[in-house]
């Protein structure tokens, strides 16, 4: 595997999705040891080569010897072809590039909801993107009602058995109930809210999904056992609400209505 040398990967230091891959990069020896280092504390050269503003939103490889200058999907494509050169015909392939563009774009905009960082410098905090943000919105409220739609039916006793539209309006009840109180606790967040709430949503459907898997390997069919996961599941996604609020700047009282939603709802389909 060919190491790519004399490039400079310039990552966002309180983005763990960004400290995490590209300190990969060099773990792996695609890049030297020398071959990252963070937007917040960039060398002179570096800073005088890139796009400031769009290094922001896309992660930026300058090669040093040159100046030129790659951006996200581009730059991540640049290293790995670099060592894995049999994959350049994929990443030129046209429609392979444009759905991996979009994908990087979905989560880079979207980065600091997925995987909220400390903050301690807010300098590369990417622009706020309502076409991404939306479908990231979205994406995560179909993918976290199909999985508790079919939870639900591992529940069959202790709640009646459900399905897709009826977790789909849930959490679309909750987008809109959570809005309202946003928008009177700090109108300015309710987009930044949402995204880390939907985070959550999505995050505890994939433990769920975990439940299933361990609960088919042990043969467990008990649905009280399941209720217990759940259980244990709105515990945890409780907490993380608390935290992430606190990153935020959001009331406590967002985390409150969020529980008195879930109770009202729990009341009506049981």
């Amino acid at each position: 595997m060919e190491q790519l040398n004399n490039f400079k990967l310039v990552f966002d230091a309180e983005c763990p999705i960004c400290v995490a891959y590209s300190n990969a990069f060099v773990k792996t020896g695609m890049l030297d040891n020398a071959g990252r280092e963070s937007y917040q504390q960039m060398t002179t050269l570096s800073c005088t080569l890139i796009d400031k503003e769009r290094a922001r939103n896309e992660i930026a490889l300058v090669n040093i010897k040159t100046g030129e200058v790659y951006y996200g999907i581009d730059s991540i494509f640049k290293v790995i072809a670099n060592s894995f050169p049999f994959l350049k015909s994929l990443f030129d392939f046209a429609p392979f590039y444009w759905t991996m563009k979009k994908i990087y774009l979905f989560i880079a905009y979207n980065r600091k909801i997925i995987v909220p960082g400390k903050a301690h410098d807010d300098s590369c905090v990417p622009d706020f993107n309502i076409k991404y943000r939306l479908a990231y919105i979205v994406f995560t409220w179909i993918v976290t009602s199909f999985i508790l739609a079919h939870y639900s039916r591992l529940l069959t006793g202790q709640l009646p058995s459900g399905n897709f539209f009826r977790a789909f309006n849930i959490l679309g009840g909750q987008i809109v109930f959570q809005t309202l109180v946003i928008w009177f606790l700090a109108k300015d967040k309710v987009f930044q809210y949402l995204g880390n709430m939907m985070t959550i949503s999505f995050a505890a459907s994939l433990l769920l999904l975990l439940f299933v898997f361990v609960g088919n390997l042990l043969s467990i069919t008990n649905p009280i056992i399941y209720a217990g996961f759940g259980v244990f599941t709105l515990v945890l996604m409780f907490l993380e609400h608390i935290r992430r609020m606190k990153l935020i700047g959001v009331s406590w009282l967002a985390s409150l209505t969020c529980v008195v939603y879930l109770s009202i709802v729990l009341i009506i389909i049981s």
